[in-house]
């Protein structure tokens, strides 16, 4: 099981993998960050290596930040080997919320469904509890 955080910033990328590695020291946990130039954006290719490499390990659970890091890991699944593209699921979560839940459920050897799960149910995380 392996995590891809996928953003338009390769900082942002980095520090969402760095906070749950820590959380989840175990779990293999890649970015796909920035545009090809270095700065903000998205670079689908990159996406899709990286996509691709961690699947031929094992399950993929994407976790995107905004907008066109979305669209772009949609288009790149379809740059993945076809054998390899099941094992590829986004899930439409919070970016740090679900990184860190995603990452904690990995942990425990967890499968796909229930990493994907435990990202999408940090969605409804409260951040103030009164």
């Amino acid at each position: 099981m392996a995590l891809l955080v996928v953003s338009h910033s390769r900082t942002l990328a980095e520090g969402v993998r760095e906070l749950a590695a820590q959380m989840a020291p175990g779990v293999r946990i890649a970015t796909a960050a920035g545009a090809v130039d270095g700065g903000l954006g998205v670079d689908v290719a990159r996406i899709a290596a990286t996509m691709q490499e961690l699947a031929e390990a094992g399950d993929v659970c994407v976790l995107a930040d905004i907008g066109s890091s979305v669209m772009g890991t949609d288009a790149a699944l379809e740059l993945v080997r076809e054998d390899l593209r099941g094992r590829v699921r986004f899930a439409d979560a919070p970016l740090v919320e679900g990184a860190i839940a995603a990452a904690v459920i990995a942990s425990t050897g967890a499968g796909l469904d229930a990493v994907v799960a435990a990202a999408e149910e940090a969605r409804g995380a409260r951040k103030q509890s009164l």
